[in-house]
């Protein structure tokens, strides 16, 4: 039966790639129809209309309100064809807000995994990102085969909200990484140093990291035609300040690069790459 996927921005564009290259059938909805007219996709008008057409609809959006929106527009998802469907969220959620979302989908008999993505565009196309699930246990285990075409590494936590917490966890290394080296590439230019050999030693000293890895050619080019966009790591920092303010725990490492990730958003660079952060610290 046809997959269904909602949600074709940078990162769902390539996943839903990635689902049509190992052969599923993939039915889409976008709430902007006219940027995917050209992709080749059978396109709903509704996601209710997917619901009709497919047992399991992705779902790749950019925050919790876009989720809401989907679930409870005219024609949303929350209607009595999601009873018996699975909804796989690759959205990086608020981790009180996928709660909320856990309970509406299974009060209509629906499944509902709480799948975020951990990777950007390029693994996406090689069906090579890391996934962190949670939800019921027979869910994920119905759904994992079709994880495994996406996924090279597959976690499960079962408590819902775990993958979101994990999920916000994971994007603090990823955005101090991404703001220190972007830090050490300016210092090492400013030094008369010539950026990629820099990048180069870096790539084998200190700064090993897969973010380095998939952001050196971006840093040698600055071409900062957006992966994973400043406003999206961003938001995510913002949601994890949240969440340790909610545990009443400090938390030191992510105050900074959050306010550097929101400076490039005041300077209207959100739907940059996340790596332009490097522009902050180069000198003009």
């Amino acid at each position: 039966m046809s997959i269904g996927f909602i949600g074709l921005g940078n990162l769902g564009k390539a996943i839903s790639s990635r689902l049509r290259d190992v052969g599923e059938e993939v039915i889409v909805y976008n709430r902007n129809a006219d940027k995917i007219k050209d992709l080749g996709y059978e396109i709903a008008l509704t996601p209710k209309e997917l619901l009709k057409k497919c047992d399991t609809i992705f779902m790749c959006l950019f925050d919790s309100p876009a989720v809401n929106n989907i679930f409870s527009m005219p024609g949303g998802l929350l209607c009595e064809e999601l009873k018996g469907k699975t909804i796989i969220d690759l959205t990086t959620n608020h981790y009180e807000d996928v709660l909320k979302f856990h309970e509406a989908v299974n009060t209509l008999g629906g499944n509902y995994l709480e799948n975020p993505v951990f990777g950007s565009v390029a693994p996406a196309l090689k069906g090579e990102l890391t996934v962190v699930s949670s939800g019921k246990k027979e869910v994920f285990e119905n759904a994992k085969p079709i994880l495994e075409k996406i996924a090279k590494e597959i976690f499960y936590l079962e408590k819902p909200s775990s993958a979101t917490k994990m999920k916000l966890i994971n994007n603090l290394c990823l955005g101090s990484f991404m703001a220190t080296l972007a830090e050490c590439t300016a210092l090492a230019e400013n030094c008369e140093i010539p950026k990629a050999k820099a990048l180069e030693i870096l790539g084998v000293g200190g700064g090993q990291s897969l973010v380095l890895k998939a952001k050196t050619q971006k840093l040698i080019d600055e071409d900062f035609s957006p992966h994973f966009s400043n406003s999206a790591i961003n938001k995510d920092l913002h949601l994890l300040q949240n969440l340790a303010f909610s545990l009443n725990q400090p938390l030191y490492s992510a105050a900074i690069p959050k306010e550097l990730f929101s400076k490039m958003k005041m300077l209207g660079k959100g739907d940059e790459d996340f790596s332009s952060i490097y522009q902050l610290f180069k000198n003009k």
